[in-house]
């Protein structure tokens, strides 16, 4: 029996990801991961364990501290032999992340390049490290061409299909002569 309902697609679009705590808790990439198995549909506790490979008990602690964050939130509640079952979802269907701070690590690109050491080996992969030079204006027409097509195959996404992680960052490198001052 159904107690309580939140419509998934009632989720505000985008989260931003503004207090210490919040970033404390995205920073981790356990808690990345399970927020990655909500992405697209709610899930409990022991679905999320499952997914993510934890024990229960790590997964519910986990799940809590996101929760405390406002970033994951119960969407569904179901009495299943006298216990109460929770559905937990993204708090949004976007998380946006404040820019790292100068010499902070970029926990995206981090858990981005985790995620892809992690996967298998004998998968189908798309990895390419391109140096381009470009003008302003180059620079901020790829930047805009990058974040629409990543849009338009987030709109294509089907939640029965399996997981594709697209992570890109088109950057100016920091000049030569600070990138030897910081390395001495």
């Amino acid at each position: 029996m159904t107690i309580a309902r939140m419509p998934i697609d009632e989720r505000p679009e985008t989260f931003h990801v503004t207090t210490d705590e919040q970033l404390r808790a995205v920073s981790n990439l356990t808690r990345h991961r399970i927020m990655a198995v909500l992405r697209f549909e709610p899930a409990t506790i022991t679905q999320i364990a499952e997914r993510v490979g934890l024990a229960k008990g790590s997964s519910s602690y986990h799940v809590r501290l996101l929760e405390r964050a406002g970033l994951v939130t119960v969407v569904r509640t179901r009495k299943v032999r006298g216990v109460t079952e929770r559905y937990y979802a993204m708090a949004a269907r976007a998380i946006v992340l404040p820019d790292p701070g100068a010499g902070q690590p970029d926990v995206l690109m981090r858990h981005a390049v985790a995620d892809l050491e992690a996967a298998p080996v004998d998968g189908e992969r798309h990895v390419q490290l391109a140096h381009l030079r470009l003008t302003e204006e180059q620079f901020a027409e790829l930047g805009a061409r990058l974040e629409a097509l990543a849009d338009e195959y987030r709109e294509l996404s089907d939640p029965s299909l399996p997981d594709a992680s697209l992570a890109f960052a088109l950057f100016r490198p920091a000049p030569r002569e600070q990138a030897e001052g910081d390395s001495q």
